[in-house]
């Protein structure tokens, strides 16, 4: 049954997501799935034993609109000792349903018609819709491979008076690279002298490697005054289905944040709330989430590392990057479909990530997975 008249659609080049549409032709097809950005390996049995603790102690009515006290409490105090930067957790953090609905509610909150917002591309997919149905328009960056490095020459030029924000990520989903001292240097200087706000998405934070430091907004006090930060614990403590995450802000913003998170979504699952909170308070469970990742990324290119796909080590995130110009001149699309139909490997095509699909001949693949699910899919690669 339909409706009888013409709906408008208000996002009208949307369709279902690149990772809706891989994970379901990886179960179609019976393939190894390092498409969708999630962990086959368990949570924390920890983790998972606070979570009924709290449940059992009733812990399962609303909880406050912005969060737990204690949880954002947790947040700040982390987010201090990692960044030297202080929030006060009353007024300045919100726990929110995921970090794609922190960054959904900012937008909404602080762009206006015809605004403008910068974004970096390839870019996950979820900002550009954000600020089109907020009525203001996208700026692109194009980053381009293989080191996808920003040139600040050409963001300036893109600065217009309608400027209201640039949206930054890093570390950078999908090519796993990670912004440098430098690169918010520059940022500091565009948007010195004007009203222009920063929304950092940030929910890699804790997965950085080869000993670099993650360049957060917070440790920079002249971003972190009109900064957003987004931050997710799914991604920190592979629980990416609890979908919880959190937004720090300057109390001015952030109480224009709420205004419209208490309507989108008001509040967030309360014993998962209690449960993180009493996480936090082990700093281990977040500090040694890097070496983890960073030995699975290890295992990955060395089993990889006798087929004819080219790489350059990911930097940050749990994603990797795969040239596969030596192997087929197909765009990223038709060769991911191939290699998940007739090779039993799911991954992810760079080119949806932009705003053009610019053809790098790249393809993502997730390697937070358990090392025989790594092995399983190198040991097709290889034979490629």
């Amino acid at each position: 049954m339909e409706y009888p008249n013409t709906i408008s659609s208000k996002l009208p080049k949307v369709g279902t997501t690149i990772f809706t549409v891989m994970s379901k032709m990886a179960n179609d097809f019976n393939a190894i799935n390092l498409s969708q950005g999630f962990p086959d390996f368990p949570v924390d049995p920890k983790l998972i034993e606070l979570v009924n603790h709290f449940m059992q102690k009733g812990y399962n009515q609303y909880p406050p609109m912005a969060g737990i006290m204690p949880l954002r409490e947790g947040i700040a105090a982390k987010t201090e000792q990692l960044y030297g930067a202080q929030y006060n957790p009353e007024s300045e953090v919100l726990v929110t349903a995921g970090a794609t609905q922190a960054i959904f509610t900012a937008i909404q909150a602080l762009i206006r018609e015809e605004d403008e917002v910068i974004i970096f591309t390839p870019a996950y997919d979820c900002y550009a819709p954000a600020v089109e149905l907020a009525g203001g328009k996208t700026i692109y960056v194009p980053l381009e491979a293989p080191d996808f490095k920003i040139d600040w020459e050409e963001v300036k030029k893109l600065v217009t008076r309608r400027t209201r924000m640039i949206l930054i990520n890093t570390p950078h989903n999908p090519t796993g690279t990670t912004w440098k001292q430098e690169d918010l240097v520059q940022l500091e200087r565009i948007t010195s002298g004007n009203d222009i706000l920063i929304l950092s998405d940030e929910v890699y934070e804790h997965i950085v490697f080869d000993g670099e430091e993650h360049q957060s907004v917070a440790k920079y006090p002249n971003l972190a005054e009109r900064s957003i930060i987004v931050g997710s614990f799914g991604k920190t403590f592979h629980a990416t289905g609890w979908k919880v995450g959190y937004a720090l802000a300057p109390k001015n913003i952030m109480a224009e944040i709420r205004k419209v998170h208490q309507y989108n979504v008001f509040t967030v699952n309360h014993p998962v709330q209690y449960a993180l909170a009493e996480y936090l308070k082990d700093s281990s469970n977040y500090n040694e989430v890097s070496a983890m990742y960073e030995e699975k990324r290890n295992f990955f290119l060395r089993a990889i590392s006798g087929s004819r796909f080219t790489t350059i080590p990911s930097a940050g995130t749990y994603f990797q990057l795969l040239g596969y110009d030596k192997l087929s001149d197909k765009n990223d699309i038709e060769f991911a479909e191939k290699l998940t139909k007739e090779h039993g490997v799911a991954s992810i095509p760079i080119s949806v990530f932009y705003h053009n699909q610019v053809q790098n001949s790249m393809l993502r693949f997730c390697f937070a997975k358990e090392n025989e699910t790594l092995e399983k899919a190198a040991e097709i690669l290889v034979k490629l």
